[in-house]
């Protein structure tokens, strides 16, 4: 692979962590992992996040409360919280690893500038942006999945309104995908690739057995 592809990949690999890790942290505070409305008050509906619910009226009031207590939440909001706080750590630490592992930019510390290092340092970069990107969508997917449970419960009367996936179960979605294309691109670009051959430099030739007849 040419010098400069090498410096492409890793590039974009450095802009998609970034991209992804501000999506995953918008994932986290967002309110609108799940939402309510019902026919019976059809000018409100309700919003579930990991912290706190929401109310929303028409007319553009938007009430939240937190959550009471942390021993009284649902079991999926208290996993979810914990995966993606983790997320947000590790997304963090991928990309601050990832920046100073770039050829262009120059460390402060030679040491870092052995490529060897940056080599090193994006290999690690890669695997915890792989890591994010999982850690990011098992929380996401758990709760659409219960959702999609819980909404197609035929024991459940029908007019009983049900939750629904609200834009921050897409949002992690993307944000995890693209956790795990960054992570791909840091990795692909960390690898030694043998440089090409010449067009001048003659190619070695084997020698078979009756070459020594």
């Amino acid at each position: 692979m040419d010098p400069s592809d090498t410096h492409i990949l890793e590039l974009l690999g450095v802009l998609v962590s970034i991209g992804a890790w501000l999506l995953c942290l918008a994932t986290t505070f967002m309110s609108t992992w799940l939402t309510l409305s019902t026919e019976l008050l059809p000018s409100e509906s309700y919003q579930l996040g990991l912290w706190e619910t929401c109310v929303v009226q028409d007319h553009g009031t938007h009430e939240c409360r937190p959550y009471n207590s942390l021993l009284g939440l649902p079991p999926d909001i208290k996993l979810a919280r914990i995966l993606m706080c983790v997320a947000v750590a590790t997304g963090l630490l991928a990309w601050l690893l990832a920046v100073p592992g770039v050829h262009l930019v120059t460390a402060c510390d030679p040491r870092l500038e052995d490529p060897e290092v940056k080599r090193v340092m994006k290999r690690v970069a890669g695997a915890l942006g792989l890591a994010t990107g999982a850690l990011g969508l098992l929380p996401v997917s758990h709760v659409a999945r219960l959702t999609a449970e819980r909404f197609f419960d035929r024991s459940v009367p029908v007019l009983v309104p049900r939750w629904e996936f609200g834009a921050a179960l897409f949002c992690g979605w993307v944000a995890g995908v693209l956790h795990l294309g960054a992570g791909v691109l840091l990795l692909v670009s960390s690898r030694r690739f043998p440089p090409p051959l010449s067009r001048d430099e003659p190619i070695p030739l084997t020698r078979t057995r009756g070459e020594y007849v």
